[in-house]
C-alpha cells in the first residue's frame, strides 16, 4: 500500500514534468507560495481595510448600509471557498483554482480601482453643510460587480492556498522535519506582515494621497502575487484531486440509508474494508472504524443484494467502505467545532466598521503634524497577533511541552479555547472604553457634534484592538490546524472552505445582528443604539456587551463540543494503528 502511494505521487510529478526529478515540495517551495500570500493578502486588505472610509466618505452611503455592505462582501467572500474547495478537489486540483481564482480577483480589484479614478462612477463631492448626493444605481453596480468578482476570487483561493502549503511537507517521510503545525504559524505571521504593510502604508496613501492610487497599488500587488505563485511550479508537491468528495459523503448516507433496517453485525472487521479502491483517497493512512454514529457503519454491510465479485468494484451507491464511512463522521464531527467560531467573527468584524467609526471621533495625532489614519487603527491587531505568534512558536509551545509532553505543546482544541477566552474580554472592555468616550464627550459639549474631534487620546482603543489580535493568534490558527489535521486528506480543501464559511456566517451574523438592534432599540424620540450620524448619541456599549454575552454563551457551548469530540483514527502506512495524527492528542481522546 505504501509504495503504491508513493509509486503515485511519483506518476504525478512525471506527467507534469515530463521526467524523474528530485522529491517535490519541502521548505524550498515556501519562498513562492509566501511570496504569494504576502502580495495577495497586501492587496486584499489594502482593499477592504479602509473601505468603509471609501463607501461613507467617496459613495456617501449611510453608516448601517456602509457597514452592511462589507460585512455582506466578507461573508460571501467566506462562503464561496465551498465551491472553490469543491472545483480543487473534484477535478482541478489546488494549483489551478489558485491560478485562475487570483485572475478573476485581479479583474475586481481593477474594475474598482478605475471606478475610483474617473470622476463619473462616483457621485460629486460633499458641499459644505448640504446633504451629500448618494451614488446612484449604476454607481452602485459597478462597485457591486467589483465586489462580486472579488468574492468570487476569494473562493478560489482561500480555500486552497493554505492546504496547497501544507501539502508541500510530507508527514509520512521521516525525514521531512518541518511539520505542518510549524507551517501555519509561519503562514499566519507572512500574512499578518502584509496586514500591517496594508493598514500603515496603503490606508495612509488612500487617506492623503488619493483612492486611485491607494488602490492601485493593490492591484498592481496582486498581478505580482500570481507571478510568484506560478513560478515556482516545476517545484511543488502536485497531488491529483480523486473526484468529488462530496460525491463519496451523499453515496455514503444513501447507501446507510437502503440498509437501515439491517441489523449492525457483531464485529466491525466484518465490515467492507477495500485498500485498492480507497487507495487514491488514502495517501497519508487508511481511517479505521470507530464506534460513533453506528447507523452509518450499515453502508458498509455486504450483503448479496450487493453481488461483489472477486476484482469487481461495488456500486458505491450500494457499498462503502469503512474509509469512506469514517470520512463522512469525520466531517460530522468536526461540524459542532468549526460553528463555536461564528460568534468570535462577529465580535471581530467590528473592528472595521463600529470601532474604526470610534476612532474616526478621537484625537489620533502622534506629532502636531501627523496622525494616524482611523483605518490604520488595526495595525495594533496585526502587531499583537505577530507578536503573539512570534512568542508562542518560540516561547509558549517549548515551555507547554514540558508540561503536556506534546510536540506542539498544547493541542488545537485548547489553542482555539484560550483565543475565545480572550475575544470575551476584548468586547467587555471596549464597551467600558466607549462610556469613557462618551463621557469625555460630554465634558466638552460635543455630544452633538459627531465630526468634531473629541479630545480623547486613540489610545484608549488599543485594548480592544490588541486583545482581538491575540485571540486571532490562538483561535484563527488553532482553528485551521484542526481542520487540516482532522479532516480526510482527500477534503483538505473542503475543509478549509468550512474554516472560511464559520468565517462567513459570522460576519452574516454580524449584520443581522446590526439589521435588529438598529430596528428594535429605536426609539420614538429618535435615539437608537446604533444611530446612523452621530455615534456620541448611541449607546455602542451596549451592542458591545450583548457580543459578551453571545460570546459567554457560545463559550460553555465550545467547552461541551471539545469534551465530546473524537479525533479522527488513522493507520498511517508506515505504522501501527493511532487515534490520532498526533500522539499526544491521541491520549487525550483516550481519556475521554
Amino acid at each position: 500500500m505504501e509504495e503504491q502511494s508513493k509509486n503515485k505521487i511519483s506518476e504525478e510529478e512525471k506527467q507534469l514534468h515530463g521526467k524523474p526529478s528530485r522529491r517535490k515540495g519541502g521548505l524550498i517551495t515556501m519562498p513562492f507560495i509566501f511570496a504569494n500570500e504576502m502580495c495577495e493578502k497586501m492587496a486584499v486588505v489594502g482593499f477592504h481595510s479602509n473601505m468603509i472610509s471609501y463607501l461613507t466618505t467617496q459613495l456617501h452611503l449611510p453608516l448601517t448600509q456602509a457597514a452592511n455592505t462589507l460585512t455582506n462582501f466578507a461573508g460571501t467572500s467566506s462562503l464561496t471557498p465551498l465551491l472553490g474547495a469543491f472545483i480543487a478537489d473534484s477535478f482541478a486540483g489546488r494549483f489551478w483554482t489558485i491560478t485562475f481564482a487570483s485572475i478573476i480577483y485581479q479583474i475586481g480589484m481593477t474594475l474598482l480601482t478605475i471606478s475610483a479614478i474617473i470622476p463619473t462612477l462616483r457621485p460629486p463631492p460633499c458641499k459644505g453643510e448640504e446633504v451629500c448626493v448618494v451614488a446612484d444605481t449604476a454607481q452602485l453596480s459597478v462597485l457591486y460587480i467589483a465586489l462580486l468578482l472579488g468574492a468570487i476570487g476569494s473562493g478560489g483561493i482561500r480555500p486552497c492556498v493554505v492546504a496547497f502549503g501544507a501539502d508541500q511537507f510530507d508527514e509520512s517521510d521521516p525525514e521531512q522535519t518541518t511539520k505542518p503545525w510549524n507551517y501555519f504559524n509561519w503562514f499566519y505571521f507572512i500574512m499578518g506582515a502584509a496586514v500591517l504593510v496594508a493598514v500603515t502604508v496603503l490606508v495612509y496613501i488612500q487617506d492623503n494621497v488619493g483612492w486611485g492610487v491607494g488602490l492601485g497599488i493593490p492591484t498592481v500587488a496582486m498581478f505580482l502575487s500570481v507571478i510568484a505563485f506560478v513560478g515556482g511550479f516545476r517545484l511543488y508537491r502536485h497531488l491529483h484531486p480523486s473526484g468529488s468528495p462530496f460525491t463519496r459523503l451523499i453515496q455514503v448516507a444513501v447507501a446507510a440509508f437502503h440498509k437501515r433496517k439491517l441489523s449492525m453485525v457483531s464485529d466491525h472487521t466484518l465490515l467492507y474494508f477495500n485498500d485498492e479502491i480507497d487507495a487514491p483517497i488514502s495517501l497519508d493512512g487508511i481511517l479505521t472504524h470507530t464506534k460513533h454514529m453506528s447507523f452509518l457503519d450499515k453502508a458498509a454491510i455486504r450483503t448479496e443484494q450487493d453481488n461483489i465479485k472477486p476484482g469487481q468494484i461495488p456500486n458505491p451507491w450500494r457499498l462503502s467502505t469503512v474509509h469512506r464511512v469514517e470520512e463522512l463522521k469525520s466531517v460530522i464531527r468536526m461540524g459542532p467545532i468549526g460553528a463555536s467560531g461564528i460568534i468570535l467573527i462577529t465580535a471581530y468584524a467590528q473592528q472595521g466598521t463600529f470601532s474604526l467609526q470610534q476612532a474616526k471621533t478621537m484625537n489620533r495625532h502622534l506629532t502636531k503634524s501627523f496622525q494616524i489614519p482611523a483605518g490604520s487603527m488595526s495595525v495594533f491587531t496585526t502587531v499583537a497577533m505577530l507578536c503573539t505568534i512570534v512568542f508562542y512558536d518560540r516561547i509558549f509551545v517549548k515551555i507547554a511541552r514540558k508540561f503536556t509532553g506534546l510536540e506542539r505543546g498544547i493541542t488545537f482544541l485548547h489553542r482555539m479555547g484560550i483565543g475565545f477566552v480572550i475575544s470575551f474580554i476584548a468586547t467587555l472592555v471596549a464597551g467600558f472604553v466607549e462610556i469613557k468616550r462618551k463621557q469625555v464627550a460630554l465634558e466638552h459639549g460635543l455630544l452633538d457634534k459627531p465630526h468634531t474631534v473629541i479630545p480623547i487620546s486613540f489610545m484608549w482603543l488599543i485594548p480592544q484592538y490588541s486583545l482581538h489580535g491575540i485571540a486571532e493568534a490562538f483561535m484563527s490558527i488553532g482553528h485551521l490546524e484542526f481542520c487540516y489535521d482532522q479532516a480526510p486528506e482527500s477534503m483538505r480543501s473542503t475543509a478549509m472552505a468550512l474554516f472560511w464559511m464559520a468565517i462567513s456566517i459570522g460576519n452574516y451574523a454580524s449584520s443581522l445582528l446590526v439589521t435588529l438592534v438598529h430596528k428594535f432599540s429605536a426609539k420614538p424620540d429618535g435615539s437608537n443604539w446604533l444611530p446612523d450620524n452621530n455615534l456620541n448619541q448611541g449607546r455602542l456599549e451596549y451592542f458591545y456587551w450583548l457580543i459578551t454575552l453571545l460570546q459567554a454563551i457560545n463559550f460553555v457551548y465550545y467547552l461541551w463540543c471539545a469534551k465530546i469530540y473524537t479525533y479522527k483514527p488513522v493507520q498511517v502506512h508506515h505504522s501501527k494503528e493511532v487515534n490520532s495524527p498526533v500522539s499526544g492528542e491521541l491520549q487525550l481522546s483516550k481519556k475521554r
